[in-house]
């Protein structure tokens, strides 16, 4: 039986080390259970969409509050499961929120957006504002963007 000497090992090892560093060497959930949040409120009706709308931009959602109403102690839901609270909206005001601040109930985080991402961002489907915990939710119009624009085209063959 011939060995081969140390040396030739080397490159497979830098290569497993690499691939492992690439992927990341876990199981890609972003999860921390003290940033744990309450479970989306489904008890709870859409009232209206408002003439808002939602943008993602890189790791970011960026929220364009093109109405005449102010929002405070709002609590922004992504996706029917993520939860971020804002403390203030002001009538026309743009605000950037960075998608790794949103939370579930079991402490898991969506996958944000950018170049340094190691897995397909969570898109930006479905974005309500919660006032309170009694009266209905209210809707944002969200922009998808021009990579889900292009999916799209390609799975349905327009």
């Amino acid at each position: 039986m011939i060995r081969a000497p140390f040396p030739t090992r080397i490159p497979a090892l830098l290569a497993s080390l690499l691939v492992c560093a690439l992927q990341g060497c876990g199981t890609g959930v972003r999860s921390d259970p003290t940033k744990a949040t309450r479970p989306y409120p489904f008890e709870l009706s859409q009232s209206r969409v408002l003439n808002a709308q939602v943008l993602n931009v890189d790791s970011n959602m960026v929220i364009v509050n093109a109405t005449l109403e102010e929002f405070n102690d709002v609590d922004v839901w992504l996706n029917q499961r993520y939860l971020q609270h804002v403390a203030h909206i002001s009538p026309g005001e743009t605000i950037r929120l960075n998608v790794e601040d949103f939370w579930d109930h079991r402490g898991e985080a969506p996958f944000p957006g950018g170049i340094f991402r190691r897995f397909q961002p969570t898109p930006i489907r479905l974005v309500q504002f919660q006032t309170s915990a009694k009266e209905p939710l209210l809707g944002l119009v969200s922009i998808p963007t021009e990579r889900e624009l292009e999916r799209a085209r390609l799975a349905t063959g327009h």
